[in-house]
């Protein structure tokens, strides 16, 4: 009898060691890093909602703040990052959610690296921006017609495997018939991009206003502010890295008056592992 209640005691302690590792292993914390700009969190917080991870409150859309997490059942600490930093503390959090343009500078493959990828929302396709005013400016009309081509789309597929998006319903040759090209040869369009893809893919649109004798200026930048900032005061003529969303929160933070002239490609936003390897932990 007294063996049998030894049994049951020790059987009843192995229970409740086992019950309090798992409670300690939930409450211990895991520390998610995501975007620390009003539309790119929200997009971050709307992909861990999709995978079960979170819920945000209802009404929270895409200006989502962690502020707006209703249940967070595994202790989540989030970590709000400057975006183009995300892939350098991705060693020192669990997870991190970032944006493909960054993911494919560091050499991460969304399609093979990332856990789980958001679907190809055309709210966020990638657009060609100038400065209000300046949207039917031939040299602009071109660059659009150009990054627009079929060549672009196909370069877009055969080179991202699906981690980059065309969003362009109706390719065009590269060219626009309402522009004069005759008058535009000898003449410059500058633009500034992300470097991946952006400005991969402003390579080829280089290659296809280079047959019509203009020359594509593609100067590159790592953040999300200058190139904003240089085309509204004149010193570039367009940009190439942001999406819609995020060009309306900026322009509303900061009165600028930059317009979307072309919608070229969608990024998905990719959750990736850190310390660890899967979403298991999540689970």
């Amino acid at each position: 009898m007294k063996k049998t209640i030894r049994l049951i005691a020790v059987l009843l302690t192995l229970v409740l060691a086992l019950s309090l590792a798992a409670c300690g292993s939930k409450s211990a914390g895991i520390t998610i890093a995501v975007p620390n700009d009003t539309t790119n969190e929200a997009r971050a917080l709307l992909l861990l909602q999709d995978q079960g991870i979170i819920k945000l409150k209802d009404g929270a859309g895409i200006t989502a703040t962690v502020m707006d997490i209703a249940e967070n059942p595994h202790n989540i600490t989030f970590n709000e990052v400057e975006a183009a930093q995300l892939p350098n503390v991705l060693k020192d959090v669990d997870y991190a959610v970032i944006n493909s343009n960054y993911a494919i500078a560091a050499g991460l493959n969304p399609v093979k690296n990332a856990l789980a990828l958001e679907g190809s929302a055309s709210a966020y396709a990638n657009i060609l921006c100038v400065r209000e005013g300046n949207e039917d400016a031939p040299l602009v009309k071109a660059l659009a017609a150009a990054l627009q081509s079929q060549r672009v789309a196909d370069f877009i597929a055969e080179k991202y495997d699906g981690s980059v998006v065309s969003v362009v319903a109706e390719p065009t040759n590269g060219f626009d018939s309402s522009v004069d090209y005759a008058a535009l040869a000898g003449q410059t369009i500058s633009v500034a991009a992300s470097p991946a893809p952006h400005a991969e893919i402003l390579a080829i649109a280089k290659e296809i206003l280079a047959e019509k004798d203009i020359t594509l200026d593609i100067q590159e930048f790592s953040d999300y502010v200058i190139p904003n900032n240089v085309v509204e005061d004149g010193t570039v003529d367009a940009n190439y890295f942001q999406h819609l969303p995020y060009l309306e929160d900026f322009n509303a933070e900061n009165g600028t008056h930059i317009v979307s002239v072309a919608a070229i490609h969608v990024e998905p936003l990719g959750i990736y592992g850190g310390r660890q390897t899967s979403l298991d932990a999540l689970k």
